[in-house]
């Protein structure tokens, strides 16, 4: 994808609540399968994006935050509102890429993903960010994954360039214990993290974008992938969702 691509992309996504599926309620449950967190003990936040859920696991818990995406814009947007609700003490904004996180090893009692791992691979991912737990720490991170046993054709091709790795449940669990991780729980993030949380508001947003580019051949196919997405997830329910996997680093 060429460098116009992202620009329209993120012309798209930095204005939404969210930038992908996910919602304060399952946060608050993958929260809950964890032991309380204390104020001495930290969270990172990868991917945070404009840190819809970094908020939430700021409400939830008495953790300090650190959260870390690559594109400030994203950042900038989470610094105002850390500073609007007096967080600043908690929440630490943080420019960085997954790919490249420059923290001591054991740096963290929880290591948090939603939604962004698919940049590194599930598989990779995992081993890459068990370093940064302490002993028996936990990683949380949401991943996309079929849910039914034989996918439409048209949705292979969908996220074919975007998640190459893409598997089901058992595939991912089996990653888990490859990685070095404990599975404590996993489930799937239910329709109302698509539709009201990110959807409805996706879908506002392309409209004013059709209308702000219109005749803009590159940035009306951006704004097509994102209307396809929408479309096969109403056309093929069931069949493919964000799993929370809640993990614990095994050190037997």
């Amino acid at each position: 994808m060429n460098d116009s691509f992202w620009t329209y992309f993120h012309e798209i996504y930095e204005d939404l609540p969210r930038q992908g599926p996910g919602e304060r309620a399952s946060t608050e449950r993958a929260l809950r399968l964890l032991p309380p967190l204390r104020e001495d003990q930290r969270i990172l936040d990868i991917g945070c994006g404009s840190g819809a859920q970094t908020l939430d696991l700021a409400r939830a818990t008495a953790a300090r935050i650190v959260a870390v995406d690559r594109h400030p814009p994203f950042l900038a947007r989470l610094a105002r509102r850390v500073a609007e609700l007096g967080l600043d003490e908690r929440i630490t904004v943080q420019l960085g890429d997954m790919q490249d996180l420059a923290f001591a090893d054991g740096s963290f009692d929880v290591v948090w993903s939603e939604g962004a791992i698919f940049i590194m691979g599930f598989a990779r991912g995992l081993a890459s960010w068990r370093r940064l737990l302490a002993p028996g720490g936990y990683l949380v991170v949401s991943e996309l994954c079929w849910l039914s046993g034989d996918p439409p054709a048209e949705l292979y091709e969908l996220f074919l360039n975007e998640c190459p790795d893409m598997g089901d449940a058992a595939a991912r669990r089996s990653a888990v214990a490859e990685a070095g991780y404990r599975l404590v729980a996993d489930f799937v993030l239910p329709d109302s993290g698509w539709w009201e949380s990110y959807y409805v508001h996706l879908g506002e947003r392309l409209e004013r974008f059709r209308r702000e580019h219109a005749g803009e051949e590159e940035a009306l196919a951006v704004a097509a992938r994102s209307e396809q997405e929408i479309e096969l997830y109403r056309r093929h329910p069931g069949t493919f969702g964000y799993i929370f996997f809640v993990l614990q680093r095994d050190d037997r």
